[in-house]
């Protein structure tokens, strides 16, 4: 028995049988997979540091969950077994997408997992936007706590498919988008950290996940790459959806990328935070992921290698994305399109791109405090609710051995 068991359906608060500090707020963070949990991080160290609040951690079965409670561990998390967290009373609960939700007892605050809306239901009547269907905003037929938004737009969406769940609906803003914007003047610090020296420049690639992402194309885009930057100051680096690591498991996928890697491939593992690699970036390769949008931040040319109209929402950011950023071509040489896409690159116009990601810039941190305190019915601490830079890259995480660089 974990120090928060209490017998299902007694009504009773946890028995809390080997904490020191006793009588806390307790808070439940619901981590399905890794991609939630990463989100999830942010918003908890926004009370994990005040006294009067207990934060555990637990992990419902997910069939992209592989590696989320080794994540949580490795971060010095408590973490809870689900069958135990559901038989637990809680003050808050906090996830990032509905599944099974509906078992947890507690205040539940359900948040978006990645940057605003950007996919619909690939063949689906009525453009369902997921992440706003009543099948993700309804628990077990219950309108949570409070719906986080993080743009004022999209209580549109959520008025015409789930009307119930409106007012429970919160603009709170985007903490990625803020962190970012933050750690922006700062980009040198990580540049250095991974060895871009003056003169080299660095390329990411990001991929969200599924059949239409650019991961699906990497076999002939990789070699691509490797085969122009050879002999240059190019570094190349990628960035894949936790969820591709998960669903085919991080031994294939290594696999799969391992020759490229050896030829000086950077791999961001899914585990390590993928933000200081992003803002690192001279190039953005992506697709219609949140990882690509939030490239809009940086003044880093976008090239896009995949945009699946059927499954972009097309009333989104990354849709405006879309008809914005030059999309790869298998027909010219990329080092053309590099230079195509820096010389037609209009900074404005991809500041007008990031402007949607959140109607409330700079402000995730304070609205969403205020939203938890209020929920945990706590007075907010006496200080402004500050989150650190993010932190310095390690550079052999990213390439390893030979990897360090593009070979000659």
């Amino acid at each position: 028995m974990s120090a928060f068991s209490t017998s299902k359906g007694s009504g009773r608060p946890p028995v809390r049988q080997w904490l020191t500090l006793t009588g806390r707020k307790t808070v439940l963070v619901v981590a399905h997979t890794v991609t939630y949990g990463k989100r999830l991080l942010d918003v908890v160290s926004l009370l994990e540091s005040d006294l009067r609040v207990q934060v555990v951690f637990t992990v419902p079965p997910h069939e992209l969950g592989d590696g989320a409670a080794r994540f949580l561990r490795q971060s010095g998390s408590a973490v809870l077994p689900w069958e135990e967290a559901v038989r637990t009373d809680f003050d808050l609960a906090l996830a990032a997408g509905p599944r099974a939700m509906e078992e947890v007892r507690a205040q539940v605050v359900l948040l978006p997992h990645g940057a605003n809306f950007l996919k619909r239901l690939a063949g689906a009547a009525n453009c369902q936007v997921l992440g706003l269907r009543r099948e993700d905003v309804l628990l077990g037929g219950r309108v949570p706590a409070a719906v986080v938004l993080a743009h004022e737009d999209d209580r549109g969406e959520l008025a015409r498919t789930c009307p119930e769940a409106l007012g429970a609906a919160r603009v709170v803003g985007d903490p990625v988008h803020d962190r970012i914007a933050a750690c922006l003047p700062v980009r040198d610090v990580y540049r250095r950290a991974l060895g871009l020296d003056e003169g080299r420049t660095l390329i990411a690639v990001t991929s969200t996940w599924g059949p239409g992402s650019a991961f699906t194309r990497f076999e002939m885009l990789l070699p691509r790459l490797l085969d122009e930057a050879r002999g240059t100051a190019q570094r190349l680096a990628v960035l894949v959806h936790p969820n591709v690591w998960s669903g085919h498991g991080s031994r294939q996928v290594r696999a799969w990328l391992a020759s490229w890697a050896e030829r000086g491939l950077g791999v961001v593992p899914p585990d390590m935070d993928w933000r200081p690699v992003l803002c690192s970036a001279d190039l953005i390769i992506g697709d219609h992921g949140s990882v690509t949008l939030y490239g809009t931040l940086t003044r880093a040319p976008i090239l896009l290698a995949a945009t699946p109209d059927q499954e972009i929402n097309p009333a989104s950011p990354a849709a405006e994305l879309a008809m914005l950023a030059p999309a790869l071509s298998p027909f010219h040489t990329l080092t053309e399109q590099f230079a195509y896409a820096a010389a037609e690159y209009r900074r404005p116009a991809y500041e007008a791109v990031a402007a949607r990601i959140t109607s409330e810039p700079g402000r995730f941190n304070r609205n969403m405090r205020a939203l938890l305190y209020r929920l945990l019915g706590l007075g907010q601490p006496a200080h402004d609710p500050v989150a650190p830079l993010l932190p310095v890259p390690d550079p052999r995480q990213v390439w390893s051995g030979a990897g360090m660089g593009v070979s000659a």
